[in-house]
């Protein structure tokens, strides 16, 4: 039989070995400065699976806020270091575990919680689905020339910025405080983004910029001195220059820094790992065929906890109504919403009417944050129509300003 309990701060050690042990890995060497990705973990929302007294799984959860459409910011559980040992899989752990920790972030009183599937097929199931997307651009460097705008518009591209504003290099040692302010800036106003606490920084846990790794970062400032975007980056193997990540409060500063990498001498082509979907990159390149789209997948996955509370906090962009028949396999549960937008805010209630879409809270997952289609999910098989036309209402209903997009590894 399988025990579920919750971790304390001297279970570290035993829940970090648990978690490698299940992927096959070894926990690395500590390093000077932090940089562990467990080192963020809060001992207080991890789990542990024991069968017969001995650990044989493990989950855990961060908090985060995570930024809707529309711009509201509402606190989220970010699932992470959830394995199970190879010994003791298809053996019910991992059911266990997340049916624990569902009615634990329940009881929390979130609405949502999301996470970044290891492996597609798993976390559906526990009724999370994919809902903002990523891909990779490569860029030969002696392609990658703006186009002149037709519209009017200057595009950067330039180390003074190409817009009133500068470009500086900095040692990742060196800007620690100025990433966390662009960061928190752009989170706020990128719908799917997730905030990184302040300890994150502090303990250099995760991915680059966070962690130790080595990284020059090109900072870019406004014309009234302010730092407002960055590029983290690196020159590797074959001169090619990477960016982990480019955070920018707005477009023109963001084609200022891919400009700037663009221009950097003795590279050969530029990679930028994480761009979002529709974003307008591609589009200023004098050549359109300059940038090679690769590694497009998935990211961040949602997972409704409350229907209501969930579809009440975000904003909305056209008026309209739709009652939603949402299924809960997972949970056991089925209920019927009527979703009712006027002026952007939303109001959701239990109704017995006729649905207009029947769907699975995975789905609702999806299309939560505007990075997918209802219209999509219903040419798959997966949404159900009982009125004709109430795909597009629907499409228009769900979208948000700008694709989703989140940056945050965890």
């Amino acid at each position: 039989m399988t025990e579920i309990r919750s971790a304390t701060d001297g279970d570290r050690d035993v829940f970090v070995d648990t978690v490698h042990a299940a992927f096959g890995r070894f926990a690395e060497t500590p390093v000077e400065g932090g940089g562990l990705w467990w080192s963020a973990l809060e001992m207080d929302r991890c789990l542990l699976a024991a069968a017969a007294g001995r650990p044989v799984g493990t989950a855990a959860a961060h908090s985060f806020e995570l930024t809707l459409p529309g711009g509201a910011l509402v606190p989220v559980s970010g699932v992470t270091a959830v394995g199970v040992l190879p010994s003791h899989r298809r053996q019910g752990v991992l059911s266990a575990l997340m049916r624990h920790q569902l009615a634990e972030l329940r009881a929390r009183g979130e609405a949502l919680s999301v996470l970044l599937a290891s492996e597609a097929p798993i976390y559906g199931r526990f009724g999370y689905g994919p809902a903002t997307y990523t891909a990779r651009l490569t860029v030969p460097r002696h392609q990658g020339g703006f186009a002149v705008p037709r519209a009017g518009q200057v595009a950067g591209g330039v180390a003074d910025g190409g817009d009133g504003g500068s470009v500086e290099v900095l040692r990742r040692a060196e800007c620690g405080e100025i990433l966390e302010g662009v960061y928190d800036r752009y989170r706020r106003v990128q719908p799917g983004a997730l905030s990184r606490p302040r300890r994150w920084w502090a303990l250099r846990a995760g991915q680059p910029p966070l962690s130790p790794a080595p990284r020059y970062v090109a900072v870019h400032r406004g014309a009234d001195g302010e730092p407002d975007g960055y590029a983290s980056y690196s020159i590797g193997e074959g001169n090619t220059l990477t960016v982990d990540e480019t955070v920018a409060v707005d477009d023109v500063v963001f084609t200022a820094l891919a400009g700037f990498v663009l221009g950097h001498d003795l590279v050969s082509r530029v990679v930028f790992k994480h761009v979002p979907a529709g974003h307008p990159l591609r589009w200023q390149f004098a050549d359109f065929r300059a940038a090679e789209v690769s590694g497009d997948t998935d990211w961040l996955w949602v997972r409704l906890l409350d229907v209501p509370a969930a579809l009440t906090a975000r904003r909305w962009f056209v008026d309209g109504e739709l009652v939603l028949d949402v299924e809960d396999p997972f949970l056991g549960e089925r209920h019927r919403y009527q979703l009712t937008v006027r002026d952007g805010k939303a109001e959701c209630v239990l109704t017995d009417r006729e649905p207009d879409l029947s769907l699975d809270v995975r789905d609702l997952g999806s299309v939560y944050l505007g990075g997918t289609a209802p219209s999509t999910l219903v040419r798959a098989g997966h949404v159900r129509v009982h009125r004709a036309g109430v795909d597009s209402l629907a499409d228009g209903l769900f979208r948000a300003e700008r694709a989703p997009h989140c940056l945050h590894w965890f």
